[in-house]
């Protein structure tokens, strides 16, 4: 028997601002083929605090260049001395392939967050339904994950799609929380057969006719559905067809609406109203017109220039960068901070001109 306190005791809370956001990866932990969980901590003691389902945004250099993508916090807050993020190796993917291939225990990145309103701290109900296909089943493990150490007694549906047996996120974990809170079933939903393991369950896409055997009474469920973009879409679609209300649908997605086609690209965004102005975006060397009333981001997808974002919300900051000249109008969630905006950084997604710029980007 010590009366030794263990090292985090009576430690603070973490924040994004707190040795300039820096984390250190502790552990790696393979999930999949392709999908690898990254824990991490602060350099000193401290304990994170977040609702389950937000993400952070983490910034890491690549190339001498900075570079931010938005993770969701795959960790509960009920597990508060360390943060994790887990993440699939995405083909091409500048971050995802960088933290697969070069991020190792003891190296530090930095973060901002939490950020994110996809929780079902926001939306308290006595029965959810978690619907989630690949990567997407993050925020959703994180939710239940608080859930079952809380020994809450909601009544959850945890249905997740993947490719095959090999490729579904937490098994052992999820058959472990179904196994021991009579709260939580889980249902996997497969499209094909492993390489060494036949499919015996749910097969294809989820389906009308599949859910309502899963979760017959789906429409008394708070829903929250997270996945790739042609995967929510059919969710949403689904859920719209059997007359689920929209104020009991929740969805998280990274993913920015794609720019146009080529026949369809034009360096000129006419405005349907108001003012318009240039915009030279230096590093692309492609110069444009916005109107006042639209977003900086939204005006160059129009054009057809592909430009960092994820939750086009000014939430995460993926999008900022620097305003080398002219001024803007920003009204953002959190992205950003005050010391940034000083230094005449702003996030595309939700700055609109007020007269001719140069942006940095």
């Amino acid at each position: 028997m010590t009366d030794t306190l263990p090292a985090w005791a009576g430690t603070r809370a973490w924040d994004d601002e707190d040795t300039d956001g820096l984390l250190v990866c502790r552990q790696i932990h393979s999930l999949t083929p392709d999908v690898r969980t990254f824990v991490f901590q602060a350099p000193e003691p401290r304990l994170f605090r977040h609702d389950p389902g937000q993400f952070v945004t983490l910034g890491v250099d690549i190339d001498g260049r900075s570079v931010e993508r938005c993770y969701t916090i795959s960790s509960p807050p009920t597990r508060p001395h360390s943060v994790a993020i887990t993440v699939k190796r995405v083909p091409g993917g500048l971050v995802s392939n960088w933290l697969h291939d070069r991020l190792r225990p003891g190296r530090t990145v930095r973060a901002r967050g939490p950020l994110g309103d996809f929780s079902f701290i926001r939306h308290p109900a006595p029965k959810y339904l978690f619907l989630s296909g690949g990567s997407g089943a993050t925020p959703a493990m994180a939710m239940t994950r608080t859930l079952y150490d809380l020994a809450h007694p909601a009544d959850v549906v945890f249905v997740h799609s993947a490719r095959t047996p090999a490729d579904i996120l937490f098994r052992r974990e999820l058959d472990l929380i179904a196994a021991t809170a009579p709260g939580i079933r889980v249902v996997h939903v497969c499209a094909a057969d492993g390489p060494a393991e036949p499919w015996g369950g749910h097969r294809g896409r989820l389906t009308f006719e599949m859910l309502r055997q899963i979760a017959p009474d789906f429409r008394q469920r708070e829903i929250f559905t997270c996945g790739p973009a042609g995967y929510m879409a059919a969710v949403r679609d689904m859920l719209s067809t059997a007359g689920v209300g929209r104020d009991h649908c929740h969805e998280e997605s990274f993913t920015f609406e794609a720019p146009p086609s080529p026949a369809s690209m034009t360096d000129t965004v006419e405005a349907t109203e108001g003012r318009v102005f240039t915009v030279e975006f230096t590093r692309s060397r492609r110069t444009l017109t916005c109107d006042a009333d639209t977003s900086l981001l939204q005006a160059a997808s129009r054009a057809g220039l592909s430009l960092p974002a994820s939750c086009a919300r000014g939430m995460c900051g993926t999008c900022k960068t620097t305003l080398l000249a002219g001024s803007v109008d920003m009204r953002h969630n959190g992205g950003i901070r005050p010391r940034e905006i000083a230094q005449n950084k702003i996030l595309l997604c939700c700055a609109t001109p007020q007269e001719n710029l140069v942006v940095d980007a």
